[in-house]
C-alpha cells in the first residue's frame, strides 16, 4: 500500500531532487531563462542554497511519499516576494553566461506581474510541482494545505498563486481546491498570460 505524502520543511541534501522539479514548475520558462535545463537546475540549486531569495531553501517544503522527494514548494509572505525576487534575480545572473543576460533579463520582466497583486496580508505560492512519477497522489493537495496551514501559523487571511492561463490541469486543481481566480494577465514577450488564483482563508 502507498504511504502518503508527508509535508517537512527543505534539508540541505535535498538540493538536486528539490532544483529538478522546481524546474517543473515553470512550464519551460526555466530553459528560456537560463538557456538550457541543466544551467536551469544549476541555477535554482545556487538559489536553494542562498538566504533572501524566492528559492531560498528557509522558504521551501518538501513532499515525500514512501521515504522518497515527491514535490516541493517556494512559499512565503507576499510582502517579502518582491525583495526575494530581486535576491533571486542576482543569484541567478551568476550561474548563467554573460551573453545569457539581456535575454534573462527580458524574460524576468515579461513575467513580472502586470496587474492586480495579490493582497500584501497573504501567504503566496511562487512555485510548487509534483515529480511526474507521483502525479495525481495528492502531493499537490498535500503542499497547498500546507500552505494554508502556514498562513494561519503566520496570521495571514488567505493564500494566493499564479499560474499560466494555459495550464489547464493547475487551474482545475486550484480552482478544486477552493482558490478563485482574482485576476488575469496578458500575455507579453512571448509568454502565455497569467491568471493570479486566491483562497481566503
Amino acid at each position: 500500500m502507498q504511504g502518503q505524502p508527508q509535508v517537512r520543511r527543505y534539508r540541505a541534501g535535498d538540493s538536486p531532487a528539490v532544483a529538478a522539479i522546481l524546474y517543473e514548475s515553470s512550464g519551460g520558462l526555466y530553459d528560456r531563462y537560463a538557456g538550457s535545463r541543466e544551467l536551469a537546475e544549476r541555477t535554482i540549486a545556487r538559489a536553494l542554497e542562498r538566504e533572501g531569495n524566492t528559492a531560498s531553501g528557509e522558504v521551501v517544503w518538501v513532499a515525500e511519499v514512501d521515504g522518497q522527494t515527491a514535490g516541493a514548494m517556494a512559499a512565503m509572505p507576499f510582502g517579502e516576494w518582491t525583495p526575494r525576487a530581486h535576491a533571486f534575480l542576482r543569484t541567478s545572473l551568476r550561474s548563467i553566461p554573460p551573453w545569457r543576460w539581456p535575454g534573462a533579463l527580458r524574460i524576468y520582466h515579461a513575467g513580472g506581474r502586470t496587474g492586480a497583486g495579490p493582497p500584501e496580508s497573504c501567504f503566496y505560492v511562487d512555485s510548487l510541482a509534483t515529480a511526474e512519477p507521483f502525479r495525481r497522489r495528492g502531493v499537490a493537495c498535500a503542499l497547498l494545505s500546507h500552505a494554508e496551514h502556514r498562513a494561519r501559523v503566520l496570521g495571514l487571511g488567505a493564500v494566493a498563486l499564479d499560474t499560466w492561463q494555459n495550464n489547464h490541469a493547475a487551474l482545475a486543481l486550484y480552482t478544486g481546491a477552493g482558490f478563485r481566480e482574482l485576476d488575469r494577465t496578458p500575455g507579453r514577450g512571448g509568454l502565455p498570460g497569467g491568471v493570479l488564483l486566491l483562497k481566503e482563508l
